[in-house]
């Protein structure tokens, strides 16, 4: 069996949370924990299950918790390496298709940047709410009306 060890590291406006081992009922709390810290210190968080030799539905119930926080304050929960076995009751109940999940970290990480900055930066165009975009000065965007 192996050693049960998580890390994370931080990639640009996300941070990836690694775990190497058996996930289980005995170390669900932990993996709360880590995701919680990750969670305080960026608002893009990735879960790294690559390595993650075998997991079971409380530890699914803690992903799934952890995901549906970080939605609600605005930011994004991934996952990158899970193997299906694992993930199976996920796909069963349709949340497959909403938590997003990606074959590795590099295209977790792909996929946040494709986002777009994190929150609290001004995108470009950003004033185009009032009618004014940015990147396009002199000629006001379309307005609702």
């Amino acid at each position: 069996m192996a050693e049960l060890s998580f890390s994370a590291e931080p990639h640009g406006a996300s941070v990836v949370v690694s775990v190497r081992g058996e996930l289980d009922v005995t170390s669900s709390e932990r993996l709360d924990d880590w995701l919680a810290e990750a969670a305080t210190s960026c608002d893009r968080v990735i879960l790294d299950m690559s390595a993650v030799d075998f997991m079971d539905t409380t530890v699914l119930a803690v992903i799934v918790g952890h995901w549906r926080r970080q939605v609600a304050a605005g930011g994004m929960f991934l996952l990158a390496g899970a193997r299906y076995r694992y993930t199976k009751a996920l796909w069963i109940t349709g949340l497959a298709d909403r938590l997003p999940m990606y074959d590795t970290v590099d295209e977790a990480l792909a996929a946040t940047q494709a986002a777009g900055p994190e929150p609290g930066t001004p995108e470009p165009g950003a004033g185009a709410a009032d009618g004014h975009d940015a990147r396009n000065p002199g000629n006001p965007g379309p307005t609702a009306g």
